[in-house]
């Protein structure tokens, strides 16, 4: 009994803190940005700092340390709003929705019934967005165990509601939700993280990164139809859902070509709201030449970066480039 303990007294706190009133999250968010704001000597404020040099540098030193402060209190707001939804019913979840732009997107995606693959990245507060999505679809969803026992029991209780389907991050996952698909069923692909293994070199802003295409290959493979989407607080501290259709280049071409058109769908929400993003993510480093970009001073490292970038425009100017998909196929 006493090895269970801590774990149970774990989830009762996790569960104390996510029956908070969604106020109550914000303000300890809010209080919390104010002091990283404030001493300005938080690892992720530097990350958050040079991700926006290398991915915005055509912006003023004075615009990209405004959307510094906004984007830390954004998806510290974001990550505590988290707690709330998890905690609260789908129907709680539901009335903290007031618009749904696109909606139409949706459904006539649905009414098809060829599959449908919802992109959502890590913009915003996604998670509001299962409630209403679960209203008229059953999702099937790879999860990632979190490390901690405690936390994961919590997430899944909480995802479960939904009656979302979870499948491992594996081959057997991706099997699952191809077979999802070719019934007509939908799932959920965040396209802006790096691959535990392989992936290929997409540019992201530019800069050549390793990237899952199994977003464009699974579209491609089922012609499933694929669709963007994404949810931001408004002025009244309830949520607006955006939903967009995706552009239908990414039927063409190899796997990689409709990755890059996922990832020029990413470039473009980000420019236009990119205090939203959440930019903590040290995505930059994922290319053998940017490995150890993070710990570089900041100027080094915006130079290396403009280098690789400066090249690879140069390379594709002057090189025909006929690009091969040699990712493994989807079963």
């Amino acid at each position: 009994m006493t090895e269970h303990h801590p774990i149970n007294t774990t989830y009762r706190l996790l569960k104390f803190i996510s029956r908070q009133p969604i106020q109550f999250s914000r303000f300890i968010a809010r209080a919390l940005a104010g002091l990283v704001n404030t001493l300005k000597v938080s690892k992720t404020s530097e990350t958050i700092r040079l991700n926006l040099k290398i991915a915005l540098p055509e912006l003023s030193d004075a615009k990209r340390e405004e959307i510094t402060a906004q984007a830390i209190r954004n998806e510290l707001m974001s990550y505590f709003e988290f707690f709330s939804i998890w905690g609260s019913s789908n129907q709680k979840n539901l009335s903290r929705i007031a618009q749904v732009h696109g909606e139409h997107y949706f459904h006539s995606a649905l009414a098809e019934n060829k599959g449908l693959v919802l992109i959502i990245p890590h913009f915003g507060t996604w998670e509001i967005m299962n409630a209403w999505i679960a209203q008229f679809t059953q999702m099937t969803i790879m999860y990632k165990p979190v490390k901690n026992p405690t936390a994961d029991n919590f997430v899944r209780n909480a995802r479960s509601r939904e009656q979302a389907n979870l499948v491992p991050t594996d081959e057997s996952g991706v099997r699952q939700i191809f077979k999802a698909l070719k019934q007509g069923g939908t799932t959920v692909i965040l396209p802006d993280h790096t691959p535990n293994v392989g992936g290929e070199m997409i540019p992201y802003f530019g800069l050549p990164l390793a990237t899952s295409n199994l977003s464009a290959k699974l579209i491609q493979k089922t012609k499933a139809k694929a669709l963007f989407l994404y949810a931001i607080r408004n002025e009244n501290g309830s949520f607006d859902m955006h939903i967009e259709p995706i552009d239908e280049a990414i039927y063409q071409g190899s796997a990689n070509d409709g990755t890059q058109t996922i990832t020029h769908a990413l470039e473009q929400l980000i420019r236009r709201q990119p205090e939203h993003y959440h930019w903590s993510y040290k995505r930059f480093k994922a290319n053998p030449k940017t490995n150890s970009i993070y710990n570089l001073p900041a100027n080094q490292a915006v130079e290396l970066a403009k280098k690789i970038i400066n090249e690879t425009r140069s390379e594709k100017a002057a090189v025909p480039q006929f690009e091969s998909d040699n990712a493994p196929a989807v079963h």
